[in-house]
């Protein structure tokens, strides 16, 4: 009995080693690899601006009372334009000392700087100019940030994205093509790079004293870009 199974043993390992060798002698099917890209452009649909008021004082508690004062005055009038949605958020906020640098001596505090930074989202571009008029006219003097957004980043992606697994697929048909052979299947499809690139702009903004006439802004278009790399196999037509 053990003899029959020793025996059975070897032919199954010998049947096993030679469909092995039987396949690792068969040719590899030929593949094809390329890449696709797509940039498409998106009209911005909202706007994040940073807007800050910065003042100085002798003491500490006087330039912080007087920068919270201003900046009451400023989110009262924002708040008065903003729709429903828009959003107002602190961003940043410091108090920090100014030095003088005497000759030969120490350093001596000669007074503060409060800064304090908020940041409007709004889904109303064309407000934008007069937002930011508004917040400068009611006090605020730092205008740092003006971006233009998408609020579904990912609806373009994925637009951007089918338009260059389109363009990678247009490849691999037109080299498949050129060398006299067919798609038989899609080995793999990876996505590469995607991006969003927002649009920065720098406000000018109307000063206080000046006339009323309203900021300038061009939002212009957010471009959102999608890569792939594909993989075909191949065979004679």
């Amino acid at each position: 009995m053990k003899t029959f199974l020793s025996l059975l043993s070897i032919l199954l390992l010998l049947g096993s080693t030679a469909q092995a060798q039987q396949n690792s002698n068969r040719p590899r099917p030929s593949t094809i690899t390329v890449n696709g890209d797509a940039t498409i452009s998106a009209e911005p649909d909202q706007a994040q601006i940073d807007i800050g008021v910065v003042t100085q004082a002798r003491g500490a508690p006087e330039a912080s009372k007087e920068n919270a004062e201003r900046l009451t005055r400023v989110l009262a009038e924002v708040k008065k334009l903003l729709g429903k949605g828009d959003e107002v958020k602190t961003s940043g906020y410091s108090l920090t000392p100014n030095y003088r640098y005497p000759q030969g001596g120490k350093p001596e505090i000669v007074g503060y700087t409060a800064s304090n930074t908020v940041r409007i989202k709004t889904t109303s571009l064309d407000l934008v100019g007069r937002l930011i008029d508004s917040a400068m006219q009611a006090g605020a003097n730092n205008v740092n940030r003006l971006v233009f957004t998408l609020k579904d980043e990912q609806a373009a992606q994925l637009q951007a994205l089918r338009a260059a697994t389109a363009k990678a697929k247009t490849k691999a048909d037109a080299v498949a093509t050129t060398l006299g052979l067919k798609i038989t299947r899609i080995v793999s499809i990876n996505e590469g790079e995607r991006t969003v690139q927002p649009i920065y702009r720098q406000a000018l903004a109307a000063r206080a004293e000046a006339a009323p006439a309203p900021t300038p802004v061009e939002p212009g278009t957010v471009e959102v870009r999608s890569t792939v790399s594909m993989t075909v196999e191949v065979g004679e037509k």
